[in-house]
């Protein structure tokens, strides 16, 4: 599946209130979230059946929609709902689930007050972001020349599609030199985030992760910021500067896609994956899983 074109796979996706076949999922060219983007989107995972943080993701992709002034016209509970019928209608307990609305076609300029909003939600099998082999090992991360932007220019603390287009040129520009993903630095060149995860570093024994103010605070974030509590590690969220980097021991960066992924390397800079971002790993993989859960419940 991994080489099929997304709009000609087999099953169903949820589309405004009903299941509609796959490849009839389509919107109009002229669609405002496709010129202005003013879309929103969420990226999930199943395990086992069922939806991690499932209620945080719905309850995220409403308020992302707020920020963008439109109003997703489906509750919380019902967004669940649907996530999980399309989940069971195409048959699958482990999974890549991804929910997005955006405004149509009434209008077409930047005014769009009176379009319709739309919300779709697909499901579909989808591996490890990374190459397996490579999480533990460490992936490469190259330094993105694009930053992520000043919180009073753009509504960083949400899953807007557009925020997304500076990062698929950082990864891009990225996977053609070799490496696996890039590192962006923020407006005043303070380490922020990857393209699609969140970063964090090691030193002696201690945790440290950017202030997220100017980027998401990803839901896989917060809870691997849990998970190292849970086991006694300190967490220091602080500025951080792209000179710090050589002091750092280990490297580690999570995601809903990337789940937890250990770093050896950014740009001129090395990491040794070690211990803690071992066992941070071994730890998210058991808060996933739904018969993992019980078992430590």
């Amino acid at each position: 599946m991994a080489g099929e074109p997304f709009d000609k796979r087999p099953g169903v996706i949820w589309y405004d209130g009903k299941l509609v076949p796959w490849e009839n999922a389509t919107l109009h060219v002229l669609s405002h979230g496709l010129h202005y983007a003013s879309a929103v989107f969420e990226g999930e995972r199943a395990y086992g059946g069922e939806i991690f943080k499932c209620s945080e993701h719905s309850e995220r992709l409403k308020h992302s929609a707020q920020a963008l002034d439109f109003e997703i016209p489906y509750s919380v509970a019902e967004i669940d709902a649907a996530k999980r019928l399309v989940l069971e209608k195409n048959g699958q307990k482990d999974a890549y689930v991804r929910p997005v609305a955006w405004r149509g076609s009434e209008m077409m300029g930047v005014s769009a007050q009176q379009n319709k909003i739309h919300l779709a939600i697909a499901t579909w099998q989808w591996p490890s972001y990374f190459d397996p082999a490579e999480r533990l090992k460490g992936i490469r991360l190259d330094l993105a020349e694009y930053r992520r932007p000043d919180p009073k220019t753009a509504p960083c603390m949400t899953k807007a599609a557009g925020l997304y287009m500076i990062c698929t040129i950082s990864k891009h520009i990225a996977e053609r030199k070799g490496y696996a993903d890039a590192m962006m630095l923020d407006w005043q060149g303070r380490v922020a985030e990857c393209t699609g995860a969140n970063i964090f570093f090691v030193k002696d024994g201690k945790i440290h992760t950017p202030i997220a103010d100017c980027f998401l605070d990803g839901i896989t974030r917060r809870t691997v910021i849990e998970l190292a509590n849970k086991r006694g590690f300190e967490v220091i969220e602080r500025r951080i500067m792209p000179d710090e980097l050589a002091s750092f021991s280990e490297c580690f960066i999570t995601g809903t896609a990337a789940e937890v992924t250990a770093v050896s390397e950014i740009a001129q800079w090395n990491f040794n994956p070690g211990g803690i971002t071992k066992q941070l790993m071994d730890d998210y993989s058991t808060a996933v899983q739904p018969k993992k859960r019980s078992a430590a419940a």
